[in-house]
């Protein structure tokens, strides 16, 4: 598959809104579409996970009776594929003049939907979990970081250079410089000036990058440059975060990084990319954007 396949399914289409149950409204895009660029063919150098938080469910009870949820997705990084973010929003409105017998039906159908597409194997099975808006407990990734910025424990590099002059939006790894003054170091860093594009419709996607790492300390005021960088940069979430982990990583070279992304929501769902060679998550609530 390529960009030109890619441009044919719905993601760049005017669409109707589905009103029968459909799973093949999901479209499937490989994850090596973009890795073969950034030569992680074979063995990845970071362990993951995108979470998907949705705020669109709706089914019909066997009674006809709407019912309302909220719904997570964690899929492994190891998938073969990705799942386009256009299709799932499609694909679970389809949902919504359906009836179903029980939340663990439609659970259920999702999984199974889900894992047909993108090809796990067992041990890199997809979690999921639908809530009702009635549900006593609701995860903290649908709440919002009692942090104004966004940023909670992290250092937000926009706030420490104001004053900084950037002339330059293009996608630039050549930013991205160690700061032999610092040392060896612990440091959590993040911005809420991470904006790319889609791939294909050149929508902007907006989001906040979280960088946690031990190693040589990084330039800051060059940090800040290169994540701004990606402001004219036509990627889906997954593959900029992936190359975030990766320039950082060639550039760098830190003993050991994690790279997170929350994106803003767009058509109630919203995509958050976990990257890391040493955590196996980061608990961080939904920014204000969110």
């Amino acid at each position: 598959m390529n960009l030109s396949d890619i441009e044919h399914f719905s993601l760049g289409q005017k669409t109707s809104y589905p009103k029968i149950y459909n799973p093949d409204l999901l479209v499937a895009i490989p994850r090596s579409l973009n890795r073969e660029k950034l030569n992680l063919e074979d063995l990845l150098p970071f362990k993951g996970y995108d979470l998907w938080n949705c705020y669109e469910i709706s089914f019909l009870n066997m009674n006809g009776l709407p019912v309302a949820a909220l719904c997570t997705l964690q899929i492994p990084c190891t998938t073969d594929n990705l799942v386009e973010s256009k299709s799932l929003k499609l694909y679970l409105n389809s949902f919504n003049f359906t009836k179903i017998r029980s939340l663990d039906d439609l659970k259920s159908t999702v999984h199974r939907d889900l894992t047909s597409k993108l090809s796990p194997a067992p041990e890199e099975a997809i979690q999921l979990e639908i809530y009702p808006l009635s549900h006593s407990i609701i995860p903290k990734s649908f709440f919002i970081n009692s942090e104004t910025s966004g940023c909670g424990n992290y250092l937000c590099l926009e706030q420490s250079y104001e004053s900084i002059e950037i002339d330059s939006y293009d996608y630039n790894p050549n930013f991205l410089i160690p700061d032999p003054k610092k040392g060896y170091i612990k440091e959590k860093l993040c911005s809420n000036l991470l904006k790319s594009n889609c791939l294909v419709t050149q929508q902007p996607d907006w989001g906040s990058v979280y960088i946690h790492y031990e190693g040589q300390g990084i330039d800051h005021e060059n940090l800040l440059k290169y994540i701004v960088s990606f402001r004219n940069h036509n990627e889906f979430h997954e593959m900029c975060v992936e190359r975030i982990f990766t320039d950082i990583t060639n550039r760098c070279h830190p003993d050991r990084l994690t790279v997170f992304a929350r994106y803003t929501r767009r058509g109630g769902i919203d995509i958050n990319p976990f990257r890391s060679n040493f955590e196996t998550s980061e608990d961080i609530g939904r920014t204000i954007r969110q």
